[in-house]
């Protein structure tokens, strides 16, 4: 049988799509939609169990007393019987009757927003008058104009509204709107307070995990959210005793290692020249190299604060680093740009990439671009390159691809994970492409332009 319409999945994906993502909509979304079912379903029943009924009875009352007047004047259509006739029906009925000779009824007729009240006054005055009639009930705000065609001209009445229209229940209907507004607004600020609570909790969790200290964060809101506070704070502590006994461990290692380094050093620099002295040297400084790649990645960003710098100055230096090497480096960078991050570690992971860069091609270009959106810092040269499908194993710790781009004598597979996790702690990346170059592209990306996000 064939099916008409979208899947269920679609419509589950397109309800999905609709309703708000954020915590602060999902919530007032549970509390108001419910209430607003609610004050629609009671506002139906209402107008149609009870307003509708009791305008009908009175559109049918106020259809009897127009009949009474109507047959009245007719029995006696003179002047004098039209005042009799006028004068009970004001005095005892609230109507006002006048006779319009040689008038015809009104062709147009301006509809009420509320059908039923034109509905209800049209049936009530169709059963009880045989002569064509006309009514208006919003050109007036307190009466109700309608004109009755007689002999002569038009018979015309002015009813009080309150006669033809239930105006307590529109009064009714206002006071539930105004009280649904009200308790509308009263859940706002509730649903405000509690969410703010939870924004704090992940402001100060996303601040750790850059980096930046919460000194003034304190657990605030529900008390399933106080708990989950305290929680963060009692592992943020465990964290940084953590952090504060791994870099003691590691500036005693580093001490301990290059003690017997130096004396090392010194010996061949003692010793008499030659072939096997010169290899020593080359072995010595090779160990040198790696120890401070492994102290440099296990030390991660070592407490080191953020401040405002420039990255285009930043990746100048770099640069020149490089070139003292014997690299062959372009940069092209605007002056200045602005972002507020820790200088070491930018400095490390834009020296990383310029390095990786060198040691497998022979050109290597930088371009630094800012826009309002974030920074980006693109690393091109014209080596090997790395296959797509490889590009993200090049990121892993220790990581030696194949011989086409690993074969750096002093690398130790720590460079582009070292820059990716300077990036990523700024709440950046870096990826790797394609480069116009023929070889590999590096992408160093950090978020909005002079502020640390």
């Amino acid at each position: 049988m064939a099916r008409f319409g979208p899947a269920p999945d679609a419509w589950r994906r397109l309800i999905k799509r609709s309703l708000p993502t954020t915590l602060y909509g999902r919530t007032f979304l549970i509390i108001v939609l419910p209430v607003a079912l609610m004050q629609l379903a009671v506002a139906w029943v209402f107008f149609d169990a009870h307003w509708r009924t009791v305008t009908m009875r009175l559109s049918e009352g106020l259809a009897g007393d127009i009949a009474w007047a109507l047959e009245s004047y007719q029995d006696d259509p003179t002047p004098s019987g039209l005042a009799r006739t006028a004068g009970r029906a004001e005095r005892s009925m609230s109507l006002s009757i006048a006779f319009q000779p040689d008038r015809p009824l009104p062709e147009t007729r301006r509809r009420n927003a509320l059908a039923a009240v034109d509905s209800s006054l049209r049936q009530a005055l169709a059963a009880r008058i045989d002569a064509p009639f006309w009514f208006d009930t919003t050109r007036y705000p307190a009466y109700v104009d309608i004109r009755v065609r007689v002999q002569g001209g038009v018979l015309r009445i002015l009813a009080p509204k309150e006669r033809a229209v239930a105006t307590q229940g529109l009064i009714f209907l206002g006071w539930m709107a105004a009280a649904t507004l009200i308790l509308t607004g009263v859940s706002l600020l509730f649903i405000r307070n509690q969410v703010r609570a939870i924004e704090r909790l992940a402001q100060a969790a996303e601040d750790f995990g850059r980096g930046r200290d919460a000194p003034a964060f304190k657990p605030h809101g529900a008390r399933e959210v106080r708990q989950a506070a305290q929680a963060f704070l009692a592992m943020k502590a465990r964290i940084q005793r953590h952090i504060e006994q791994r870099t003691a461990l590691l500036a005693s290692v580093s001490h301990d290692l290059r003690t017997p380094l130096t004396r090392l050093r010194l010996e061949l620099a003692l010793a008499e020249p030659g072939p096997a002295t010169q290899a020593m040297k080359q072995d010595l400084s090779e160990m040198e190299h790696m120890i401070d790649e492994y102290l440099a990645f296990a030390r991660g960003e070592g407490g080191e604060q953020a401040i405002d710098l420039d990255i285009a100055d930043l990746v100048r230096e770099a640069a020149e680093g490089a070139r003292r090497t014997g690299a062959k480096v372009d940069v092209a960078a605007p002056a200045p740009v602005p972002f507020r991050g820790r200088r070491s570690a930018l400095k490390r992971a834009v020296a990383n990439l310029i390095g990786n860069a060198a040691a497998h091609g022979q050109v290597v270009r930088v371009a630094v671009e800012a826009t309002p959106s974030g920074i980006s810092v693109r690393v091109d040269d014209d080596g090997p390159g790395i296959p797509p499908e490889r590009r993200e194993e090049a990121f892993r710790a220790f990581s030696r691809l194949d011989e086409s781009r690993n074969q750096n004598t002093k690398g130790v597979g720590l460079g582009l994970a070292i820059a990716r996790d300077a990036a990523r702690s700024h709440g950046g990346d870096v990826r790797l492409e394609d480069s116009p170059l023929g070889g590999l592209r590096a992408v160093l990306r950090l978020p909005g332009l002079g502020k640390l996000t």
